[in-house]
């Protein structure tokens, strides 16, 4: 395999995997609503005041932070821009809430860290509550959500108010898994993940490359060693 083949091949593969794009995205994303709003700006509650034992004060600027995700363009499969605004009134279009545990406290199946349960009325939404759990149990113990696990949950269970459903990208912040990454932040995977595929991809490129020459160099060498064997 000569230089030119294996920069083709990386190419190829890196177009492939690159996420939303390529032979292995999406045909048609998923989706609830194309517009389920029919006015902006989008107002949000957060309720800080029936909380759970275990609610921490960090979670609104998680929910902040998840607005400006969906407000920057947020995975790229919206075909409109929210615009929100925080609110200090429970009639809001979004009203935000936390509870100990989904399963304990709503009767959720297990596994479930949040859902969003909107109104509809002529197509479109009038309004929506997003319900999460600030912990769950792991084996016999109970684990508390930190931050950017929670900042995943909302911003997964806002992108469903604002119309999307469920997607079959694993690096798609719509896909549906509630694991405990504390210390990986899912959104910051899916913004570099085309660069590590590339700086992968990129090395085993340079490897093969650099194994085949050897192994060019190798034959060339045993055939010169055959050669002046011979003559002796």
């Amino acid at each position: 395999m000569n230089i030119r083949t294996t920069i083709i091949a990386i190419l190829l593969i890196i177009t492939l995997a690159a996420p939303g794009g390529g032979l292995l995205g999406e045909k048609e994303y998923p989706k609830f609503l194309e517009e389920p709003w029919d006015h902006s700006p989008i107002t949000i509650y957060i309720d800080e005041q029936n909380i759970p034992p275990h609610y921490s004060p960090s979670y609104p600027a998680t929910v902040v932070r998840a607005i400006e995700y969906w407000e920057n363009g947020g995975n790229g499969k919206l075909s409109y821009t929210p615009v929100f605004e925080l609110v200090n009134t429970s009639d809001a279009d979004i009203y935000i809430m936390w509870v100990e545990n989904m399963e304990d406290v709503t009767g959720a199946e297990d596994g479930v860290a949040g859902f969003c349960r909107p109104m509809i009325a002529n197509g479109r939404y009038v309004h929506a509550d997003l319900v999460l759990e600030v912990g769950d149990y792991k084996g016999f113990s109970w684990q508390q959500y930190g931050d950017a696990n929670m900042e995943q949950l909302v911003t997964h269970e806002l992108g469903h108010a604002l119309g999307l459903a469920h997607s079959n990208d694993i690096r798609d912040i719509m896909y549906p898994t509630y694991e405990q990454r504390e210390n990986l932040n899912p959104i910051l995977v899916e913004t570099t993940y085309p660069f590590i595929v590339i700086a992968i991809l990129t090395a085993i490129g340079i490897s093969g490359y650099l194994a085949a020459g050897w192994l060019r160099y190798h034959k060339r060498r045993q055939k010169l060693e055959n050669e002046l064997l011979n003559e002796k």
